[in-house]
């Protein structure tokens, strides 16, 4: 079983910066993507950004110019780098790895963006 441990989630001022991690224990060969979604209460869950095993990235149009998401293949490690936070992406965020064809999800870690 792929386990994803995700952390960097805290309360922060709109403005401000936080940086997700998320490290997973599965095999590096049959990885495919690595991404990050979040969900905030009441809506459902959104995609924010993925990368691709060949470093293509994707991210949500609410997010570009401010989050970037990368990976540290060595560390089976993928980031994701927030800034210019807003109080609109308080939210609970999950990273998802997907090996030979299987997704899995780590537990997520809240984000709160709050003055």
């Amino acid at each position: 079983q792929v386990q994803l441990v995700e952390s960097g989630g805290g309360l922060v001022q709109p403005g401000g910066s936080l940086r997700l991690s998320c490290a997973h224990s599965g095999s590096i060969f049959g990885l495919s993507s690595m991404g990050w979604y979040r969900q905030a209460p009441g809506k459902q869950r959104e995609l924010v950004a993925s990368i691709a095993n060949g470093g293509t990235t994707n991210s949500a149009d609410s997010v570009k110019g401010r989050f970037t998401i990368s990976k540290d293949n060595a560390k089976k490690t993928v980031y994701l780098q927030m800034d210019s936070l807003k109080p609109e992406d308080t939210a609970v965020y999950y990273c998802n790895v997907e090996i030979y064809g299987k997704v899995y999800w780590g537990q997520g870690t809240q984000v709160t963006v709050s003055s």
